[in-house]
């Protein structure tokens, strides 16, 4: 387990116990459990990874302590695991990108975005594309050929790189692309087994902060302004219809947490920082979305992108299949 992880929640009375895949060690499904304020509380399997997240961070923050809704960790998921997890119930909430659920939806998950996440900005972008300090490769135009090292197929890293090689000329047939955790990717760049690394923060910073050994080429937001990189919450089904107010309460808790972390960047990255054993300086943050509020044009690119990608049939999904507002306490529709 990453270094500085906090320890699991204790588990209440009344617990319901399942068999996990084969990915996930066994775990709560739910548990009534009692906040000091003696009221119920509804605990959500979410997973753990080295990654810049606004349920981590408020629970650093206690606004878990005396809610409704808390975070019950589940140990370690592969990123590319966790939209699966989501669809069977062995998640309740997952924190991964617009595609992924897409393409679950359309295959008949019951599963729904409900709260925006993380947004890309100019400061603080979704993604960065990093290459050995020496390496020959100055831009997208030298990708022909090379291997690059992303956290997951399906995602991100592997559709914007793809567009963004077809808007230079470059055909992404050409490019190889292997998969590891965003914080190891370093490991693969500096052995030579990759050309070129994908990393999300936090773990670019540590790559952004040794300029000895990497380089940095370009982020996402140099790529497409940052349409492609809000990075949202979604909800397994079931468990939005059981609680809905639980979803709604977790929804204002991110709110909360995305406001605070806008307003104190340098705690906010302590916080996750001490969270993971990086040092302040090699970890980068996110900017999040400060409702929460899903806008629709982030969830219309992506769709359009899957169409483009023939990973979906022209209207084949719907944007209001794919999220909700309904559950956003700041939602005025």
């Amino acid at each position: 387990m990453a270094v500085g992880f906090r320890k699991t929640l204790a588990v209440g009375s009344f617990l319901v116990i399942c068999c996990m895949t084969a990915f996930i060690a066994p775990s709560v499904v739910f548990a009534a459990a009692e906040a000091s304020s003696g009221k119920a509380v509804v605990e959500f399997k979410y997973p753990e990874w080295v990654y810049y997240d606004l349920v981590y961070l408020a629970d650093d923050l206690g606004y878990f302590n005396d809610a409704g809704v808390k975070p019950k960790y589940v140990g370690q998921i592969a990123a590319g695991q966790m939209i699966p997890a989501l669809t069977t119930g062995d998640l309740d909430v997952a924190n991964r990108h617009t595609p992924l659920v897409i393409a679950a939806v359309a295959s008949g998950a019951d599963i729904k975005i409900f709260a925006a996440g993380s947004k890309s900005t100019q400061r603080d972008p979704h993604m960065k594309y990093f290459v050995k300090a020496d390496s020959p490769i100055k831009s997208i135009k030298d990708f022909e050929g090379k291997t690059l090292g992303i956290n997951s197929f399906g995602a991100c890293s592997e559709y914007v790189t793809k567009k963004y090689c077809q808007d230079n000329g470059i055909d992404p047939a050409s490019i190889r692309m292997i998969t590891a955790p965003d914080s190891e990717q370093e490991v693969p760049l500096l052995r030579g087994d990759t050309d070129v690394a994908i990393i999300h923060p936090l773990a670019s910073g540590r790559a952004s902060a040794n300029t000895k050994d990497f380089r940095l080429l370009f982020s996402d937001w140099d790529i497409d302004g940052g349409i492609s990189g809000m990075c949202p919450y979604s909800v397994n089904g079931k468990f939005l219809a059981e609680y809905p107010e639980a979803v709604a309460e977790l929804t204002a808790i991110l709110s909360k947490a995305a406001q605070w972390n806008n307003d104190h960047r340098e705690e906010a990255r302590r916080l996750m920082a001490e969270r993971f054993g990086f040092k302040i300086e090699e970890a980068e943050m996110f900017e999040f979305y400060e409702d929460q509020i899903v806008p629709d044009i982030n969830i219309q690119y992506w769709l359009d992108r899957l169409e483009a990608e023939k990973k979906i049939v022209t209207g084949q999904v719907k944007p209001d299949q794919v999220y909700t507002n309904q559950q956003n306490p700041a939602n005025k529709s």
